[in-house]
């Protein structure tokens, strides 16, 4: 593929809709294709990328034979965590909700029940490697006798935040869940399931 007369061999390479020149295999200029957004509940033990040196599986597996263009992360969730992630064709769009976006609501599962001083400091915060780390929201969701699960909700997004948050007060998270991205809820949609976003969906994202 050439963007403007520059080869381009990464898939996830930006390209400006109306402004960029594309073509593939010297053929005449490819026809841009209309914007698609779509949710994923992204299962645990899947990489958000869309190739890996060790050849571990990806998201990537969950859409594999849709017919979809290609589709690029909206930001990411690690290898053990679970739920709402969002994908689109459009580089503009996938920058807002990444470095704008609205705030994202986890469920958290916790080996220990959760005091009103917990919370309290998840909320205030603590510095983790020169980082400033806190919840936006922390609440107790229910406990049993030796785990509890934590509703957090983040206004930011930082390189494992939930995990390296509660590590940092010897809290072990047993499982991670978004559950939503602003008013989007991930509802009903089943482990390894996708959709189209409606119009209403994307009024829930607030971008």
């Amino acid at each position: 593929m050439r963007v403007n007369e520059r080869v381009v061999s990464d898939p996830e390479f930006p390209v400006r809709q109306g402004i960029d020149r594309v073509s593939v295999d010297g053929e005449s200029p490819a026809v841009a294709v209309a914007r698609v957004i779509i949710m994923l509940n992204k299962p645990r033990g899947l990489l958000t990328t869309a190739k890996d040196e060790k050849a571990r599986a990806t998201v990537y597996r969950c859409l594999a034979g849709a017919g979809l263009p290609w589709l690029a992360p909206a930001g990411r969730l690690d290898k053990a965590s679970e739920g709402l992630l969002l994908f689109s064709n459009d580089p503009a769009w996938n920058a807002a909700i990444t470095e704008r976006g609205p705030r994202k609501t986890y469920h958290v599962q916790i080996d220990r029940p959760p005091d009103a001083a917990l919370l309290k400091s998840l909320v205030q915060g603590v510095t983790v490697d020169g980082e400033l780390l806190r919840a936006r929201q922390a609440k107790t969701l229910r406990v049993g006798v030796k785990y509890a699960w934590l509703s957090i909700e983040l206004d930011e997004g930082r390189n494992r935040h939930i995990r390296r948050l509660l590590g940092a007060f010897d809290i072990e998270v047993m499982r991670l869940i978004r559950v939503a991205i602003g008013a989007l809820q991930l509802g009903s949609l089943g482990k390894g399931e996708w959709r189209l976003l409606k119009p209403e969906d994307l009024k829930a994202l607030e971008v």
